[in-house]
């Protein structure tokens, strides 16, 4: 059974009157983690398309690119995303219950994150809307506020993240502090360390962004170091 034919079911499920909390318990461990981050990332997202009033085609558009979605299960995906945009319940009810899922597992909170920023700014614009609705979804799940900024500037800033924070770092820990927080960033990012956390293949490319400013931040750092 594909991915979508998982998610379709979950969501059966809930649409048949099963309790969230009780479809989430299946969920907590691979390889069905991946159903439960898929979920995540369409529930919320479906819900903040609408935060600013608006569902655009851009931000469904972006939602099946956040996912990689083969052309044979483009059905299946848009009819989950119709589902969770239909649904009722409220986002902040929905988040509280993916933080209790994800508890033990901060990166993949930062994951789904990332999928959202990436929905939000699809149709080019950051509406006042939708950064509140990040910012609750944030508090929600325990995010720093540095890291709430840093992935607010990497999708809808004007300027680079300060390399500092995009490693975790103060700007004046020591450099070997600083280099190995930065290779912890890089394992942390790596395609087969997102795999074993549970984010599906099809979200994959979701660090690659991160990898790329990860990488930069380092360089800036020691290009400081060096002058």
């Amino acid at each position: 059974m594909s991915l979508w034919s998982r998610i379709t079911a979950a969501l059966a499920a809930l649409a048949s009157g099963e309790p969230l909390s009780e479809v989430f318990a299946r969920l907590r461990t691979p390889p069905e983690r991946s159903v439960a981050f898929t979920i995540a990332v369409i529930g919320l997202g479906a819900k903040m398309a609408k935060a600013d009033g608006v569902v655009t085609r851009n931000e469904v558009a972006a939602f099946r690119r956040v996912f990689a979605i083969p052309p044979e299960e483009e059905g299946h995906a848009a009819h989950v995303f119709n589902l969770a945009r239909q649904d009722v319940a409220g986002y902040d009810a929905y988040a509280r219950k993916i933080a209790g899922m994800f508890a033990r597992d901060h990166a993949m909170l930062i994951d789904v994150m990332e999928g959202l920023f990436q929905i939000a700014t699809a149709d080019g614009s950051y509406a006042d809307e939708e950064d509140t609705f990040l910012r609750t979804v944030a508090e929600i799940f325990g995010l720093s506020d540095r890291c709430f900024r840093v992935l607010r500037t990497r999708y809808a800033g004007a300027q680079c993240c300060d390399p500092y924070d995009i490693l975790g770092v103060d700007a004046d820990a020591p450099i070997a502090a600083i280099r190995a927080a930065w290779r912890q960033a890089v394992r942390d990012n790596h395609p087969d360390r997102l795999i074993a956390r549970g984010v599906p293949e099809e979200a994959v490319q979701l660090a690659q962004k991160r990898l790329v400013d990860i990488n930069r931040a380092w360089a800036e750092i020691t290009a400081k170091q060096a002058a």
